[in-house]
């Protein structure tokens, strides 16, 4: 292998402040309206420019072969629609649980993405990644264009929104991983929500329609929700297995981790408007 360069880019995870699933299509996708909230736990995306045009991820998550792996999807993905020569050789610094509903797989698409077309001087906006991102997920595109965002359709419609970066959250991980294709594929699921608009969250808040069915098949998240619920506004994330709840104050926020059982695994993150990828990429762009 001949390497170029190296660098380190992060993969920041995201919170479902709202899922509301207001109906089917005919091609068996959901139509969706949620709000993407950016949150401060991320994982990390080591990359190394390879000239031998190979692909590689020697270091990645436990239990996710090479191949199957999104960040090499995406590189692999990348270089097709491009023809770019160039390789890459990835390393996936796992901190996000898998499984938990907070977009770890798709924020490390994503910076894959970003990054290589960074790295290999490809030159492609950010809307045109995005469109590369959608083939490799719902939630790719949102981390690609790295904002917190008002989503519609299966997702792939974004509205940045503004969320304020002075919300603390809580989050805990009760050590199940949850199919989102189990919980969408679900008979009991609701699927015809009366659709709102972001003023209406704002105003009056939102629900996450694949709560019931979590709870109902994964006894360990309905125990974390009842614990959680009694310290604060406990909600589910997405269609995984974490739970979080807001806090107004950072300290609030890590007096209530304190007693979280041993366990799970909890986290207090702070909300994000913007993502640490964009700001990743443009230090990039000024050296």
């Amino acid at each position: 292998m001949v390497a170029l360069s190296t660098h380190r880019w992060p993969a920041p995870a995201k919170l479902n402040l709202m899922l509301h699933v207001v109906g089917r299509r005919s091609d068996g996708y959901h139509e969706l309206q949620t709000v993407f909230q950016l949150i401060d736990l991320r994982d990390a995306i080591d990359i190394t420019v390879r000239e031998d045009g190979e692909i590689s991820r020697p270091s990645g998550p436990a239990g996710v072969a090479e191949n199957d792996d999104l960040v090499v999807r995406a590189a692999r993905a990348l270089k097709e629609a491009t023809g770019t020569p160039l390789g890459a050789y990835i390393a996936v610094l796992k901190r996000i649980p898998m499984g938990g509903g907070l977009g770890g797989g798709s924020s490390d698409a994503a910076t894959t993405l970003v990054a290589l077309n960074q790295m290999w001087g490809l030159g492609l906006t950010l809307q045109t990644i995005a469109k590369i991102g959608a083939t490799l997920g719902a939630d790719v595109p949102v981390f690609v264009h790295g904002h917190s965002a008002w989503a519609e359709g299966v997702g792939e419609k974004l509205t940045p929104v503004r969320l304020g970066a002075d919300s603390w959250y809580l989050v805990i991980f009760p050590g199940v991983s949850v199919p989102t294709a189990a919980v969408f594929q679900a008979a009991e699921l609701t699927r015809n929500s009366p659709p709102t608009t972001m003023r209406g969250f704002l105003e009056t808040g939102g629900r996450n329609d694949c709560e019931a069915v979590v709870r109902a098949r994964f006894p360990a998240v309905a125990e974390a929700l009842d614990w959680l619920a009694r310290h604060g506004a406990a909600q589910l994330t997405g269609t995984g297995s974490c739970v979080f709840a807001k806090f107004s104050r950072v300290e609030d926020a890590e007096r209530v981790a304190a007693r979280v059982p041993d366990e799970w695994r909890a986290w207090v993150a702070r909300g994000l408007d913007s993502s640490p990828l964009l700001e990743e990429l443009a230090r990039c762009s000024k050296s």
